[in-house]
């Protein structure tokens, strides 16, 4: 009787263990495919941010330019300087095309394209009043432009343009907000997941435990009274003897269950809680071992998003994160420097110039290079830290950016230019492609190849000075052919005489 009883112990003690493996199993496969699912989804999410950040771009652009188209109409108007002219063109040409591509991308969303709508319309109207003015001006009539000028309702609609921008910005800004929290809640759900498939194995893990020390404990007993009935009792002996030959055979076998089979997937799946990264590691080593059988299993599109598409999207992750640190930083640097007070004093340039210069002195004898004052710059009345970071900037661009094996030559000079003073800062380098002259101004935007590091900041920080002290700066290039950049500036500064952006 007391062997039987034995015997259905052991046999209970075994679909026990054999339970324990299955739900640990279980548990790592339900893991895999969270894993699996939430990435997939969190990519989805990341297509759909990325898209949402373009629409964003490209509005805050058409914004901008009917911006700076306006104000360099007012600058020709009064002024009649082609610059003045030429940064109208700039402007007015990429408008349409720029709304078009808004319209393109907002082909789903109803809302935006009523807004895009009316835009356009705005816009056309907009631009017929302005080449009325320009018009006029080219013809030398510069009596009825002023006079159109003033009649016509320009400043109404450039803040009618501004505020359809303003909504469509708010509209992409709630997606973006609610994209946001999708991705959020999908990152959630799969850590919820793992974190459940964990705790479950940790359960399963305790209870096995439970389980072969209750079993190693009953077998201790049975040894002990074994021993004490081991006098007259041979038969008995032998019996109990085979009993516990058999209880330690189960006990190995269990125990190499236990530390073999539930180990490695309570690993895994610890694994999995841990870091996303180690999910897709499990994935990809899964997809070789079913490789090896199948071949064509290495060509499937799982397979391609286990070696390359899930590796990719987590190290976009990374370097993204790392990299919106930086232009956060950046972000904030120029605020501080938009909200600075500046303080006009007299400056001498060729004294400023050739401190840059001496600052830099090592880095151009590294490059083989130098840097010329030509002639003598014209003093100016402005804010001297301003000023300062404007041509350091210049300067320090043409540099970084010369072309290998050439001797670099970086030349500054500067002119009065009617009621203006004009500086220019020239070099002999790799040059900058004409279709990015514009671009090379905006935030977070480089030109040619990127070989040297930079955030895109510096230019964008140059022009929002020049602009601050009333003056223009623009960019004249062709590829290797090296550049011009060509600073207009009042000789004296006054405060509320900065140029609108």
């Amino acid at each position: 009787m007391t062997t039987r009883k034995s015997l259905l112990t052991e046999e209970n003690f075994a679909r026990v263990v054999v339970g324990f493996v299955t739900v640990g199993f279980i548990a790592i496969v339900v893991a895999a495919a969270a894993a699996g699912w939430a990435q997939w989804r969190n990519q989805q999410y990341l297509e759909a941010i990325d898209h949402t950040r373009t629409v964003e771009s490209r509005i805050s652009d058409f914004s901008t330019l009917i911006e700076r188209a306006e104000t360099a109409r007012r600058g020709y108007l009064v002024r009649g300087a082609f610059n003045h002219r030429q940064a109208y063109e700039e402007a007015v040409a990429p408008q349409r095309p720029l709304l078009d591509e808004i319209a393109a991308l907002t082909a789903d969303n109803a809302a935006q394209q009523r807004r895009v709508a009316e835009t356009r319309a705005l816009l056309a109207e907009q631009l017929a009043f302005q080449q009325q003015t320009i018009t006029l001006i080219d013809q030398g009539r510069f009596d009825e432009a002023i006079a159109q000028f003033r009649n016509d309702p320009s400043i109404t609609l450039t803040r009618q343009l501004r505020e359809r921008a303003a909504a469509m910005l708010g509209e992409e800004g709630r997606l973006l907000g609610e994209r946001n929290a999708a991705q959020t809640r999908a990152a959630d759900t799969l850590f919820a997941l793992a974190a459940l498939a964990g705790i479950l194995l940790l359960i399963v893990a305790a209870a096995a435990v439970t389980a072969i020390r209750r079993y190693t404990t009953d077998l201790a007993t049975s040894r002990s009274a074994l021993r004490a009935l081991n006098e007259n009792l041979e038969d008995a002996v032998e019996e109990r003897t085979v009993d516990l030959q058999r209880a330690n055979d189960e006990i190995q076998r269990f125990a190499y269950i236990v530390s073999h089979d539930l180990r490695s997937p309570l690993v895994n799946v610890m694994g999995f809680t841990a870091e996303l990264d180690t999910a897709r590691q499990q994935i990809t080593r899964y997809f070789d071992e079913a490789s090896a059988n199948d071949p064509e299993l290495a060509k499937s599109d799982a397979a391609i998003a286990a070696h390359e598409d899930l590796p990719e999207a987590i190290g976009f992750i990374r370097s993204s994160t790392q990299k919106m640190d930086r232009l956060i930083n950046a972000i904030l640097q120029l605020s501080r420097q938009g909200r600075r007070t500046l303080a006009p004093e007299p400056i001498d340039m060729n004294a400023m110039v050739l401190g840059i210069a001496d600052m830099l002195q090592h880095r151009t004898s590294e490059a083989g290079a130098e840097i010329r004052i030509e002639g003598k710059l014209p003093a100016i009345e402005t804010d001297r830290l301003a000023i300062e970071q404007i041509f350091q900037n210049l300067i320090e661009n043409a540099v970084k950016y010369l072309k290998p094996g050439r001797a670099g030559v970086v030349t500054v000079r500067g002119r009065r230019d009617g009621k203006r003073l004009l500086y220019e800062v020239e070099d002999n380098g790799r040059g900058i492609d004409p279709r990015d002259h514009e671009r090379v101004f905006d935030l977070f935007r480089r030109s040619g190849q990127q070989d040297q590091p930079g955030e895109g900041i510096g230019l964008a920080h140059v022009r929002a000075l020049a602009y601050r002290l009333g003056g223009l700066i623009s960019c004249e290039s062709e590829l290797d052919r090296g550049a011009l950049f060509r600073l207009s500036l009042p000789p004296k500064f006054q405060a509320g005489e900065g140029v609108s952006q």
